[in-house]
């Protein structure tokens, strides 16, 4: 087909319309590509939305905000010029803040005595007026047990090197208005019973629909596959009391200020004066509850946070903080030269080593272990696109997750010592990665070696921190807790379970 065009020369149609494609840096391209933050957002909506239901909005929209960070001062630099510098920003040490809720607490435990007392009076006095044919129904009904007793104890030494710590128990007036809902948390929903599946993390459906990966199947499909299963002895133990390191200076803005840090400065030593990390990451630290003498692992240490934590309380006999990815041990050595002067001279204490930690077979060597494992790490996943796990290229890491993780724990549990403690941790929402992956390796350590362990169920202990961190209370979990983002003070997320050899 021929037309004329301006110039009054025929010209073929079909040679007249030509098709244009724009670079990939175009606007338009861009704009239709799809990154890994988007997948990793995409996911969770699918999968989170189903799990947290009405709460999930709220927690999509803290992880799309700007993070919280709480300051750790270094004890091994001009610390005291810190934390006035500190205290001058309007940053308030958190300690501070444990102590104050936990005062609240036991204010509203002597309201409560108050009320009974005043109650059992009246009955008394209309006892005395009316027969027990004629007494009248009580006016409203008030619970006979005894309060939960939960505490917040600073960790102090005294000069022998042991530790000494004041008893602060109390009692929430939560704990009884809500006693109902406290004893609802630890059911576990029926939509959600199959939040720790015995098999599902190893029993692997083929999905031929993924190229190359029929051996594989979405995180999804395991949580929408769990089934309940309860056929080994599960033992827990009630932590009522969260043992406060002495020598920890952690410090926070009040709820609701989202203010920002200068960034860390050398002091006269040479060493960076604090460092930044997610309040919610002392959590787990304060689970292992280190003392005096401590050998401790930190199987997954990379970046180094948690080492760094751990160093600050100035307990432990021995820190060995070890990570797969030779990146993340270069990361844990700049931490250790950046925060402490001659590291050189700390060899018998503390070191650095890089191997997999599903292979560390040094049995009765430490009896405090920190699996921080790897995990899909969501805040970072929707919001950064390097070297994010949901990226085309890492698709098939992110699926094997749940089993690494798994390996990882099991080998803790085998290799501390007896009386000891593993802590594992995941900065990640997924009841896969986390209560799920405890209960498979639970089963596993009972199946292959007969050994109960035994998990500490820390909700008591934890009420003293509810001011700073907005814990789930709609999963029915049942090995751990977990830390939800919440925009007026958004740390996490974070798991972590406590469990005893």
């Amino acid at each position: 087909m021929w037309y004329k065009n301006c110039l009054n020369k025929f010209v073929c149609i079909n040679c007249a319309i030509i098709r244009r494609k724009h670079k990939d840096t175009h606007w338009s391209v861009i704009a239709k590509k799809k990154t890994a933050k988007d997948k990793a957002l995409l996911h969770f909506d699918e999968l989170y939305k189903s799990i947290y239901g009405s709460e999930w909005p709220s927690i999509r929209l803290a992880l799309l905000s700007q993070q919280k960070y709480c300051a750790v001062v270094n004890n091994f630099s001009d610390s005291e010029e810190t934390i006035s510098a500190l205290k001058k920003l309007g940053a308030v040490d958190i300690r501070e803040v444990f102590k104050a809720e936990l005062k609240y607490q036991e204010n509203e435990e002597i309201l409560i005595k108050d009320s009974r007392k005043k109650l059992s009076a009246r009955k008394e006095k209309l006892s005395d007026s009316f027969s027990t044919n004629q007494l009248p129904g009580p006016l409203y009904d008030v619970s006979s047990k005894d309060t939960v007793s939960q505490g917040f104890q600073d960790s102090e030494t005294d000069s022998s090197g042991k530790r000494l710590h004041e008893n602060a128990n109390a009692a929430s007036l939560r704990s009884q208005l809500s006693q109902s809902e406290l004893e609802y948390d630890r059911i576990v929903k029926p939509d959600l019973s199959g939040a720790v599946s015995a098999s599902a993390l190893h029993e692997f459906v083929p999905a031929t629909k993924l190229k190359g990966m029929e051996d594989w199947v979405l995180e999804s499909e395991h949580y929408s596959g769990y089934q309940e299963s309860m056929d080994f002895p599960i033992v827990k133990k009630k932590e009522d009391t969260l043992f406060y390191p002495k020598y920890w200076n952690i410090f926070s803005y009040i709820r609701g200020d989202v203010s920002r840090y200068p960034h860390p400065s050398r002091g006269k030593a040479g060493v960076y004066n604090y460092y930044l990390l997610d309040a919610a990451s002392i959590l787990p630290v304060l689970a292992l509850d280190i003392t005096n003498g401590d050998r401790v692992l930190d199987m997954c240490a990379g970046p180094g946070g948690k080492s760094f934590l751990i160093l600050q309380t100035l307990y432990p006999e021995r820190l060995v903080s070890n990570d797969v990815q030779g990146s993340r041990v270069g990361r844990i050595k700049g931490v250790m030269d950046d925060y402490f002067f001659k590291l050189k001279n700390w060899s018998n204490n503390m070191s650095v080593s890089h191997r997999d930690g599903r292979v560390i077979d040094e049995e009765n060597t430490f009896n405090k272990i920190l699996v921080d494992v790897p995990c899909t790490t969501d805040r970072h996943a929707v919001l950064e696109n390097d070297n994010n796990i949901f990226s085309p290229a890492r698709v098939k890491e992110r699926i094997r997750l749940p089993q690494l993780q798994t390996e990882l724990l099991c080998n803790a549990m085998k290799i501390v010592r007896p009386g000891g403690t593993v802590v594992y941790s995941t900065c990640s929402l997924s009841p896969v990665q986390n209560d799920g992956v405890v209960h498979m390796a639970l089963k596993r350590i009972w199946e292959e070696t007969k050994i109960e362990m035994e998990v500490r169920d820390m909700k008591n202990a934890l009420k003293a921190t509810r001011n700073v961190f907005k814990f789930s209370t709609s999963q029915g979990l049942r090995y751990g807790h977990l830390v939800l983002p919440f925009l007026p003070n958004n740390f996490g997320p974070s798991y972590f379970s406590s469990i005893l050899p």
